[in-house]
């Protein structure tokens, strides 16, 4: 490369606007993010910046910082930032029918959950707020997601919340499922669980919002359109999963509900926190909107 053209890149790119991006580092949001991260995806006049972080982390760091661009958020945490931030229209992981659960190393009745300490993995993830609208008598204490299978097996927890790709391998733990959260939502409600979503910051205008909005759904489309190019980036943060195990689990999170939730998904969302409200879980009045 001549100097010349360095310096046309240089200049390229201080023109370009930075847009900050954090999400987990989990095989479904990878594969979300693969067409942006590997510049399948372009938008001419904005670069993207991405960050990696633990969803629980990513909650906090929004609510004290409202740091990044777009993070990714556990619904239950969006009426905390909903003063700096709004839902965008796409990016979502839904539970059609199956969601969080609680495992144990023995069965459990459902009546003596409250009797046990559950290890959930953060009191800001919408696993929590399901679990506390479902039994708010439980007892539960905070153990890292990726921890919570190894404390029961290790005994030091009767039963854990168990989310992202924990979800499918808890038998081969030797765990026993004691309820899906999911399930028993829909049994519920006949909704949709909505799990958890990309927030984008207001403060950035309505214009840039949309921008980036459309740009993180081109990039889930790039990956359903190059499934096998974008499950092969995705492999590298499915943890301990097989090439058939992390295509399941991309499946449920990453599909064409991801693209767009629609109005069932959209009122599911609103409906959880509502109620989440109601019981005196959320403490401020949701107010949801969606950038498209």
């Amino acid at each position: 490369m001549t100097l010349s053209e360095m310096s046309a890149e240089v200049e390229v790119a201080e023109k370009q606007r930075t847009i900050t991006i954090a999400h987990s580092p989990d095989s479904d949001d990878a594969f979300m993010f693969y067409g942006l991260a590997t510049n399948k995806v372009r938008v001419p006049g904005y670069r993207f910046e991405h960050t990696l972080c633990d969803i629980e982390k990513l909650n906090r760091r929004a609510m004290d910082e409202a740091f990044f661009d777009v993070t990714a958020v556990s619904f239950h945490a969006y009426p905390y930032i909903q003063e700096n931030y709004a839902l965008m229209g796409c990016g979502g992981s839904v539970g059609e029918g199956y969601g969080p659960m609680i495992v144990a190393s023995r069965k459990i009745a459902l009546d003596e959950l409250k009797r046990v300490k559950v290890a959930v993995p953060g009191t800001l993830t919408t696993a929590y707020l399901t679990l506390k609208i479902f039994n708010p008598e439980i007892e539960t204490e905070v153990v890292p997601f990726d921890r919570i299978i190894p404390e029961i097996q290790a005994g030091r927890f009767d039963a854990g919340l168990i989310i992202h790709e924990g979800q499918l391998t808890y038998a081969s733990s030797g765990l026993t499922k004691i309820i899906d959260l999911g399930v028993w939502w829909r049994e519920l409600t006949g909704l949709v669980l909505p799990l958890g979503g990309n927030a984008i910051r207001r403060s950035l205008g309505a214009d840039v919002m949309r921008t980036v909005t459309q740009a993180l759904r081109d990039s889930i489309q790039h990956g359903l359109d190059n499934r096998e190019q974008g499950l092969e980036y995705a492999m590298q943060f499915a943890r301990d999963l097989d090439t058939n195990l992390a295509n399941r689990f991309v499946s449920m999170y990453v599909n064409e509900r991801t693209l767009s939730y629609g109005d069932d998904g959209r009122a599911a969302i609103r409906k959880l926190l509502e109620v989440g409200h109601e019981r005196g879980i959320i403490p401020m009045v949701p107010k949801v909107d969606f950038i498209d």
